[in-house]
């Protein structure tokens, strides 16, 4: 019950944007930009990363990051990721400046709810070897989760990372944090695994799957998350819960693509052409389906 609880809160605080058949937004979750050490997953696809967001930038997408884009439960110095992938925040920046950036905040950076924090950490750069401060990612309101409404039809989609209710990660989230920073991040840098990620534990994984749907179920609303880092796009008959992935898989990273009045699920990786150069490609996972087909108001009427 508390899980539903706390998505009900998510989405009654939520930050309306409004969208039509001819908007485009991009939905990444779960990078995990950590400081360039054996820890930080994100760095194996950062080129990827990098490339899809030059893709969607171009081709006039709103970018969503769909919470834990940076790991600050591991290290609580932003400066250090920023310093760390300065290629993927100057792609950021680009979004920021055309007002096409918006940055949900999940448990491994809920330092972003504080205004604070979110001040004096992403509004500005410090450059202490020059002495200068500069505009980093000015304006940007992070927030817990968006709604976004269709502005003809009325259809809603909930887009939030997805830990809400996850006690580990959300009630308990302090001293998870405190093992994952002291203990568990060591033990990762050498294959270890940490229980209390619904990533690495199937079981758990799969509990919080089912607390997606029955909320899905009970709201009539379809719901973009995180967290669990397994990509989801609905089969025939399933409720409308996707899931964007992560960018921390081996080889790859997956995002949802919602555009032209059809959503679809993609990945992007590195692979080896004819002649066996290297290229970053994109390919269709599933879909594209008409975003309509999802909206449970149409199936219930």
């Amino acid at each position: 019950m508390r899980t539903q609880k706390r998505l009900t809160e998510a989405y009654e605080n939520a930050r309306i944007v409004p969208f039509t058949d001819e908007s485009s937004f991009v939905f990444i979750s779960d990078c995990h930009r950590g400081i360039g050490s054996l820890a930080d997953e994100f760095t194996r696809n950062e080129n990827s990363y990098v490339h899809a967001l030059n893709h969607y930038y171009s081709n006039g997408f709103t970018y969503v990051e769909v919470g834990d884009g940076d790991e600050l439960w591991e290290h609580p110095h932003f400066k250090h990721i920023k310093d760390a992938h300065y290629d993927s925040f100057d792609a950021l920046k680009r979004f920021n400046l055309d007002d096409r950036f918006i940055l949900i905040w999940g448990n491994h950076n809920n330092f972003l709810r504080d205004p604070g924090y979110v001040r004096d950490n992403l509004h500005v750069y410090r450059d202490e070897y020059a002495g200068t401060t500069h505009d980093f990612l000015p304006g940007i309101e992070p927030c817990e989760a968006v709604v976004l409404r269709h502005e003809i039809t009325g259809q809603e989609i909930v887009v939030l990372h997805g830990h809400q209710g996850d006690f580990a990660n959300d009630q308990a989230w302090w001293p998870t944090m405190l093992g994952l920073r002291y203990f568990w991040r060591h033990v990762h840098a050498v294959g270890g695994r940490n229980p209390a990620s619904p990533a690495k534990n199937a079981y758990k994984r799969h509990k919080i799957e089912r607390h997606y749907t029955k909320w899905i179920e009970r709201n009539q609303r379809a719901l973009i998350c995180g967290h669990t880092h397994r990509f989801k796009f609905p089969r025939d008959g399933e409720r409308p819960y996707f899931n964007a992935g992560s960018c921390v898989y081996p080889t790859k990273l997956t995002a949802i693509e919602l555009t032209q009045g059809t959503i679809a699920l993609v990945r992007w990786r590195v692979v080896a052409d004819a002649r066996g150069s290297l290229r970053v490609a994109r390919e269709v996972l599933r879909g594209p389906d008409p975003i309509g087909g999802f909206d449970m108001r149409e199936q219930r009427g």
